[in-house]
């Protein structure tokens, strides 16, 4: 499990989209976030259940709130997350989540080159 040092609750000098993505019959909801310099997150919310994502980019999932399993796409052990840690997934992936609890997450997307 790998753990945050502190995390930035929030951010400064960002443009917010007004209109939420929402999957999954509403129990995943997220907003986009664009920093100045034009990298963006998705500030979200998932409520109790099981999810699969599938990635483009390499993505970095800081847990805010709450607790879920993982299952990265290759790999074999679900992995707890909760409040304060965070887990990886490449780039032109997958992985599953079972939410516990409510659990709010920051996701941050990696340039190729980043």
């Amino acid at each position: 499990m790998l753990l945050i040092n502190k995390i930035k609750m929030n951010f400064k000098n960002v443009t917010v989209d007004k209109k939420s993505n929402v999957y999954f019959d509403g129990k995943v909801t997220s907003r986009n976030i664009t920093f100045d310099d034009g990298s963006t997150k998705t500030l979200g919310l998932m409520l109790e259940g099981e999810y699969e994502f599938n990635t483009s980019q390499k993505e970095i999932m800081e847990i805010t709130s709450g607790e879920l399993n993982v299952l990265i796409n290759g790999e074999v052990d679900w992995k707890i997350y909760k409040e304060g840690t965070y887990f990886e997934v490449p780039a032109n992936s997958s992985f599953k989540v079972k939410v516990n609890k409510e659990t709010n997450y920051c996701c941050s997307y990696i340039e190729a080159n980043g």
